[in-house]
């Protein structure tokens, strides 16, 4: 039957199969298709869905309390979000936190995004560990309207264009500077709030192929001037700031695809010998310019809580990840070494140049939401560009 009209459900999730699981709508009154992906994250989820990486992408979220801390201004990770909605186990509870401006439920609303609650996001969640990559729709109508046929055919037409440059989508389109620093939260009696970095010891040019503003605040924090140039921008652009350093961002989709016009422009930095630091996309982006390989990974890593080891020190960091793609490990060409790997897959999280100032991690150490324990990475990058 086209059309389904239920007196109960206010939403409804189709997955690529057929599957229909009907829920409870919050947020927009909309329909978003896309990958489904789910992120094991206890907290942050304002910061989830405006994390560039999840362009496109309907995230489930697997701790079952969401909505408690609410949103508000500060802790968006780009102007706006960059996923298409979300899929939750219990409704949206009301905030409880000094810091909440608006509630998630209207929040959502504001940026457009459908919610759906009322979902065994645990069973949801296996079905995706067990058979990789899915594509779904979300509706939500709060008249219990659903049209399941025309929902069917957005997930098969979703499909079929998987293979487009997201990146183009959450790049910047200007340049622009950044100084500022992380967030104090009022410490010795001390105003709480992002600072400013007003003595910079080095020049940072970050190309932008999907930036957290935590990564930009991170290089703030340990004194650097930053300037943020686009995904496009080239070699010859990136040289005339006169940077001493380069740092390639996260970002969203298929390195390959993206690769197509950066992989060119890296490989001339690489050649500059300037110090180079990348992360997610920017340290897929790398190991491509340097002759790797990448590939898709059946169950992607997202999460606040990837065990990761450091193995020159044999040190283990609990980690804040979000990608779909990973370095082949057997395509890496002499002169890499491998510095981090995941406990869970043993897959590559960190590569470094040998004898050059030049390397990346496949996690992110500027967190938003995680824990801080890879921090160090950055103060890694300033020893690296000071020689």
């Amino acid at each position: 039957m086209t059309n389904v009209i239920s007196y109960e459900a206010t939403a409804v999730l189709i997955l690529a199969d057929g599957t229909t699981i009907f829920g409870r709508g919050f947020g927009a009154n909309v329909t978003r298709v896309g990958e489904i992906v789910f992120n094991t994250s206890m907290t942050g989820y304002q910061e989830i869905i405006t994390d560039p990486s999840y362009a496109d992408q309907i995230i489930i979220f697997t701790f079952p309390h969401v909505g408690n801390v609410g949103t508000n201004v500060n802790d968006y990770e780009t102007a706006s979000p960059a996923a298409i909605g979300c899929v939750l186990r219990a409704d949206i509870t009301d905030f409880s936190n000094y810091r909440a401006e608006h509630t998630f439920s209207d929040w959502l609303k504001f940026h457009n995004l459908p919610c759906i609650s009322r979902v065994d996001t645990r069973w949801l969640t296996r079905r995706i560990r067990d058979h990789g990559i899915i594509y779904g729709a979300l509706c939500v109508d709060y008249d219990g309207k659903f049209n399941l046929d025309s929902l069917k055919k957005q997930i098969i037409e979703c499909s079929c264009m998987k293979d487009i440059d997201l990146v183009e989508k959450v790049t910047c389109r200007n340049n622009y500077s950044w100084n500022t620093t992380l967030w104090n939260f009022a410490k010795d009696g001390s105003r709480e709030g992002y600072g400013k970095m007003t003595a910079p010891k080095k020049h940072v040019v970050a190309i932008d192929y999907g930036a957290k503003r935590n990564m930009l605040r991170n290089l703030a924090a340990i004194c650097c001037r930053v300037t943020v140039v686009s995904a496009n921008a080239t070699a010859e652009e990136i040289f005339s700031y006169s940077p001493d350093g380069v740092f390639l961002t996260n970002g969203p989709g298929d390195p390959a695809i993206t690769g197509v016009y950066a992989v060119p422009e890296i490989k001339k930095l690489i050649e500059s010998d300037k110090p180079i630091f990348g992360i997610c996309l920017g340290h897929q982006l790398l190991a491509l310019a340097l002759g790797a390989k990448t590939v898709r990974m059946n169950i992607g890593h997202r999460g606040s809580n990837h065990p990761v080891k450091y193995l020159e020190t044999g040190k283990v960091e609990i980690t804040t990840q979000n990608h779909g793609f990973v370095v082949v490990e057997n395509s890496l060409p002499d002169g890499l070494t491998i510095t981090h790997c995941s406990l869970f897959d043993t897959s590559i999280e960190g590569i470094k140049v040998d004898n050059k100032p030049i390397f990346s991690v496949q996690y992110h150490p500027e967190a938003s939401p995680g824990p801080t324990d890879s921090h160090y990475l950055f103060t890694n990058f300033l020893k690296a560009m000071s020689g």
